[in-house]
């Protein structure tokens, strides 16, 4: 059993053991959360396809901890100026665990 869920500005196939990374999610670690952004739903071979999420289908999940990504760079140069700047940008994550896939 598998399902795809949106979180934050992106969708992710999760399935019942699986640890992912998302962008932050409010909530201490070890506490539960439900995800209801169910975009699909597949249970041996049986396939739901919300429009645009799947009505009554959620995501369980613990949230075992936040923290900083790694660093990337952003480079902006300014058109026809010697003007040129170099920031650096570390997005807060957080590993969730799935737990159970329910509905769908």
């Amino acid at each position: 059993m598998y399902a795809i869920i949106q979180t934050g500005s992106e969708q992710i196939r999760v399935a019942p053991g699986d640890e992912i990374a998302v962008q932050k999610v409010e909530g201490e670690a070890n506490t539960d959360i439900v995800l209801d952004k169910v975009l699909l739903v597949s249970d041996n071979g049986k396939v739901v396809v919300g429009r645009p999420y799947v009505a009554g289908a959620r995501v369980k999940a613990e949230i075992v901890k936040t923290e900083k990504d790694d660093k990337i760079l952003v480079f902006g140069p300014a058109p026809k100026k010697a003007i040129r700047k170099l920031k650096g940008h570390r997005q807060l994550m957080t590993t969730l665990k799935i737990k159970e896939i329910i509905g769908g």
